[in-house]
This record gives C-alpha cells, sequence and structure tokens, in this order.
C-alpha cells in the first residue's frame, strides 16, 4: 500500500536539517525498495527546505509510521508535524 509523508519542520530549524542530513539520508538508502519519491519542501523563495514530501510503499500504515518514526529528522526533534495518509496513484 502507498502512504503518503508530509512532515514541515519547526521554524528556524534549518541548521538542525543540515546537521541531521547525512544521517536523513543513509535511512533513506536503507529503505530505498519502499520509496517511490522523495524530497524536500521549499520556502516561497524556492530556497530552503521547510519539511519532507514522500510517497511511499509499506505493508500497512504501521510499517509506514514505524520508517517515519525511525527517521533521523524525526528523531532529532526537527519536524512540527507530520501527516501519513494512504495514497493512490492516478496519473500518469
Amino acid at each position: 500500500m502507498h502512504f503518503s509523508l508530509i512532515c514541515f519542520d519547526k521554524p528556524d530549524h534549518l541548521s538542525l536539517r543540515m546537521e541531521s542530513r547525512p544521517a536523513h539520508l543513509a535511512h533513506l538508502k536503507m529503505h530505498e525498495a519502499n520509496i517511490l519519491v522523495a524530497g524536500p519542501l521549499l520556502d516561497d523563495a524556492g530556497r530552503n527546505p521547510v519539511g519532507s514530501l514522500l510517497i511511499v510503499e509499506f505493508d500497512d500504515l504501521a510499517g509506514a509510521r514505524a520508517f517515519a518514526d525511525d527517521d533521523p529528522y524525526a528523531k532529532a526533534g526537527l519536524f512540527e508535524s507530520v501527516t501519513i495518509r494512504p495514497w493512490r496513484k492516478v496519473l500518469p
């Protein structure tokens, strides 16, 4: 089953994001087979990351939540909010 993960950073936490990024990327690499797409959400100017958007595939919501909870960004306390929802691809 596919899930969307929409994560918003706490304000003024860019330095924590950058410090945690290598561990975050290693986490994503370990789960690469489960990831359809992943990348940062950007500020209005399109320059600085302010969150993350991922579309992932796991057997169930519990698997998607475990993946999200184990993310080094989440463990570092970067996120202000994380929303996980079932997702269905329609196009293309």
